[in-house]
Formats: structure tokens, sequence, C-alpha cells
């Protein structure tokens, strides 16, 4: 069976799961332009602060930090930090035909992972809840990308 296709059922599981992480960490920069417009304020550049059609009204203390705002943008740079090195892996570990309960568990566990973060961050969890989702979605890449590496390492041609 070919690795890269949809008859592949770990292919079909990755696809899934990098398109639902790939909507999340697009939909999250939507949030913070949302929370940004709702506010008026929060914005994170100078040049943001000027008159334009989106701030017809600028106002003193538009830069000025704003929870709402930048929870979301954390949130966003959360993901931009994580989501990443999950697609990477993901693929890899696609590449090496893992068994399929094997790869629904690691795949689907980053997506429920990442979406346990997502809640406990924007409810405003304790660091400790909201760790427990980062380090199970760590957790999930790392055995992906060392999996990938062992099998490679083991059956691989290297010349």
């Amino acid at each position: 069976m070919d690795a890269l296709s949809l008859s592949n059922p770990v292919f079909s599981t990755y696809i899934v799961c990098a398109a639902l992480a790939v909507l999340k960490i697009m939909g999250q920069g939507w949030v913070s332009v949302y929370r940004l417009m709702k506010v008026g304020g929060g914005y994170a550049s100078p040049e943001d602060a000027n008159r334009g059609l989106l701030n017809p009204n600028p106002r003193a203390g538009q830069l000025d930090l704003d929870d709402y705002v930048d929870r979301s943008r954390r949130m966003h740079r959360n993901d931009l930090e994580n989501i990443p090195a999950f697609l990477a892996a993901g693929m890899l570990f696609v590449l090496v035909s893992p068994p399929l309960l094997l790869a629904q568990i690691t795949l689907y566990g980053f997506v429920l992972a990442r979406a346990f973060h997502t809640w406990a961050y924007a409810t405003a969890q304790s660091h400790e809840v909201r760790s427990t989702g980062y380090t199970v979605g760590s957790l999930a890449v790392m055995y992906m990308a060392g999996h990938s590496l062992v099998v490679a390492l083991t059956r691989g041609t290297f010349f």
C-alpha cells in the first residue's frame, strides 16, 4: 500500500489531524483579530494606532497591553511553536508505516491535547492544568519523531 494514499488509514488519520491543526493555528489568528476589533485596542505595533478604515478614531491607550487580546495572541504563538513540529513529525511517522492503532493514539492524542491546552488557556486555568495539554502533545510529537528516527536507522539505506 502506498504510504501517501487515502487507501492508507494511517495517512487518512494524519490528514484529518493535520487539517484540524492547520485550522486551529489559522483560526486562532482570526480570534485575535476579532478581539482587537472588539476592544479597539491591544495593538502590537505603533502604526496600528494610526487613523484608517479599521481605526477611524484613534485614541490614547490603543497600544497598551490588553489581556483579552494578548491572551489570544499568546495562544496563537503557542500554536505556532507546536503545530509545525507536529505536522513534520506526523508526516515522517506516516512514511515509516506505524501500526494504525499507534498512529491513531499519537495523532489524535496530539489534536486532543492541543484542544485541551486551548481550553485551559482560554479559560485562564492554572499553569499546571495548561501545561498538561502541552506535555501530552509534546510527548506525542517527540514519540513520533523518535519512532521515525529508529525505523530509519534500523531499516534505512544510507549509501
